[in-house]
């Protein structure tokens, strides 16, 4: 499994976001939430739907933590901040040089993918993570467990 290596341009995203760590995953209560009023976001430019990990300088990925905390958004790419719906907020994705992987299959097979690219692949490879987000890119109607979905994950390099 090889990556693309390119550059992604900025990204204004709106959403909700929540708080977590591995150990107390609220992915799914986030995402019901997101999902019950995305409807309410006017300027989407896509369908698209984007799963963004925010961790913390602090955050080492070589010795895994379960109980650190990091930060993660439901969200959908928009035009501009000009509506943001009450109880969402906004988030810009900088540009930068990204990893850009492709998982198909369940979510639940992901930490395969996952350990895979922290373990193999990187370490490997000619680059190191950046302080930038972790995305995933979802399609419109992506299912969690549909082991016929395909889902891309962002990771920043540098």
């Amino acid at each position: 499994m090889e990556p693309r290596i390119e550059i992604l341009p900025e990204k204004n995203l709106i959403g909700k976001r929540m708080k977590m760590t591995f150990s107390n995953n609220k992915t799914g209560e986030l995402w019901k939430s997101f999902m019950q009023r995305r409807k309410e976001i006017k300027n989407n430019l896509t369908t698209v739907l984007y799963s963004l990990q925010v961790y913390d300088k602090s955050f080492d990925f070589q010795k895994f933590d379960p109980y650190i905390s990091f930060e993660k958004w439901a969200a959908v790419e928009v035009l501009n901040f000009e509506e943001i719906p009450y109880e969402m907020e906004f988030f810009i994705v900088p540009s930068g040089l990204y990893a850009v992987f492709v998982h198909k299959g369940a979510a639940s097979t992901a930490p395969k993918t996952f350990e895979y690219i922290f373990r193999t692949w990187l370490p490997n490879s000619e680059y190191s993570l950046d302080n930038r987000p972790h995305f995933e890119i979802l399609g419109e109607k992506y299912k969690n467990e549909d082991t016929s979905q395909k889902k891309k994950y962002g990771f920043q390099l540098s």
